[in-house]
């Protein structure tokens, strides 16, 4: 198996987990983790996105996008199911 498509997988995972929690940050009006979460998902997305137009060919690059965005369902599931204090 190759190795990016577990990466890709992985980092769909961490961007949306990130996102979720950015957007339950934003719903709770802590506007310092909503930046630094907004940030980082940002950096996460633009880097997959960057290395998946660049460095794979037109066939793996469709496997890597759909497993890429199987990691970024993943990562909604979890980012939901996480716990985060209200305070």
């Amino acid at each position: 198996m190759d190795y990016h498509l577990i990466i890709y997988f992985l980092a769909g995972v961490l961007q949306d987990f990130l996102l979720t929690l950015n957007w339950r940050f934003i719903a709770k009006e802590k506007a310092i983790f909503a930046a630094v979460l907004s940030f980082a998902v940002t950096i996460v997305t633009m880097l997959v996105l960057y290395n998946i137009l660049t460095q794979l060919d037109r066939q793996r690059s469709m496997i890597a996008i759909i497993v890429y965005a199987l990691g970024i369902g993943t990562g909604t599931i979890l980012g939901i199911k996480t716990k985060i204090s209200s305070n």
